[in-house]
């Protein structure tokens, strides 16, 4: 797996101070999509286990909320088989911060068993992400005012609510 940027200060992609890693590789392609250059799955670095360790400790610090994970798109195939185990390192090491996650999938049709992107993975991505923002960006329905959202069609899902 591959990355375009980790964000050791966030504050515009979740609730706090946060840490957040941009994956790469994209599959829906989004008419108007803000970074399309992450559609290439190369794009970047290459996700290693020094890159794992960088992140858990930019995490350390006591002003950091949580982790966020965008891309690109973290629920491609590839990129789920790395990024499982990660997640859920994250969980064990700092069981107080919370996870955001942004997907152009849709949670309900994509992601639970029998949807086009749910592997043997998903399942364990899920249960570490707290916040999930869901839906493809569509430029027609772009709304510049929505909190955390690109396009009035996307939705915040606090996943521990829906289970």
């Amino acid at each position: 797996m591959y990355y375009g940027a980790i964000k050791n200060f966030d504050v515009a992609n979740g609730l706090g101070v946060r840490v957040s890693l941009f994956v790469s590789g994209c599959r829906n392609c989004c008419k108007g999509c803000f970074q399309p250059q992450t559609w290439d799955f190369k794009y970047g670095n290459e996700f290693t286990s020094e890159t794992e360790a960088e992140i858990l400790q930019l995490l350390s610090s006591s002003h950091i909320s949580g982790f966020s994970l965008l891309g690109g798109e973290p629920f491609e195939e590839e990129n789920q088989k790395v990024l499982a185990p990660f997640l859920e390192k994250i969980k064990q090491t700092y069981p107080d911060k919370d996870i955001w996650c942004w997907t152009g999938y849709i949670y309900e049709k994509d992601l639970l068993p029998g949807g086009r992107k749910h592997t043997e993975f998903t399942e364990r991505m899920l249960s570490c992400i707290d916040t999930l923002i869901d839906g493809p960006f569509i430029e027609e329905k772009k709304n510049l005012m929505l909190e955390f959202r690109g396009s009035e069609n996307q939705r915040i899902l606090h996943l521990k609510d829906l289970h």
